[in-house]
């Protein structure tokens, strides 16, 4: 039985490769328009977009999404350590992937509607093991064309649906700025982009789930 569920993930792996290697650059916007993040990245190589209904006012999901931890799903912390063992990286796979966390490590805030949206972004080499990432002012990021890098934009937005109702949506997109790193990243991402999904995946569900808690207990 083990056999047979290896091969399996085997397989699943490889179809999954083969998708995102030929569908690379081919990136379909119709019906996911985002006026903020079009400001700093309107044309991309990948995008993912995610998004999940909340039973709870936007405000408190707001609040759920701008305090969540992705180190508390096991799932995401499986992930980034088997990443890092791929990379050779020597990063401590114990580091908590909070938004001060994160913005530590270098993803700097391009826009902030509070309630609304907040924007992250950064250049970075994520075909390293040791990855590193570099924030750039909101005025430079779109005009940002230094070769061997991806620039890398990612958002946070809930939107009201009523009283007690709300979305909760995030896309990232990337953009390489040279035919070199395209190539990098291209391979990259087709071999890992199955984890990055999965960490979207969860991501949603953690805030979907704190930001429902936090309604239930509200005064």
């Amino acid at each position: 039985m083990a056999a047979g569920a290896f091969v399996t993930v085997v397989l699943g792996w490889g179809l999954w490769f083969t998708v995102a290697w030929f569908r690379y650059g081919h990136t379909a916007a119709a019906g996911a328009s985002d006026p903020v993040l079009d400001q700093f990245m309107p044309v991309y190589e990948v995008a993912e977009r995610h998004e999940i209904r909340v039973a709870a006012p936007a405000a408190i999901t707001s609040e759920a999404a701008r305090s969540f931890d992705l180190e508390r799903s096991w799932i995401v912390h499986a992930i980034f350590t088997g990443r890092r063992g791929l990379l050779s990286g020597t990063h401590s796979a114990t580091r908590h992937l909070s938004l001060g966390e994160l913005q530590s490590m270098g993803w700097g805030v391009l826009a902030d509607a509070p309630g609304h949206e907040l924007v992250f972004g950064a250049v970075t080499q994520p075909w390293r093991g040791d990855v590193r990432f570099r924030p750039l002012a909101p005025a430079t990021f779109a005009a940002f064309d230094s070769t061997g890098y991806v620039k890398i934009a990612w958002t946070l937005t809930v939107d009201s649906l009523g009283p007690t109702d709300s979305r909760f949506r995030t896309e990232t997109r990337a953009l390489t700025t040279d035919g070199g790193s395209r190539a990098l990243f291209r391979r990259y991402w087709a071999v890992f982009s199955p984890g990055i999904v999965l960490i979207r995946w969860q991501a949603i569900r953690l805030v979907r789930a704190d930001a429902e808690r936090r309604f239930r207990v509200a005064p």
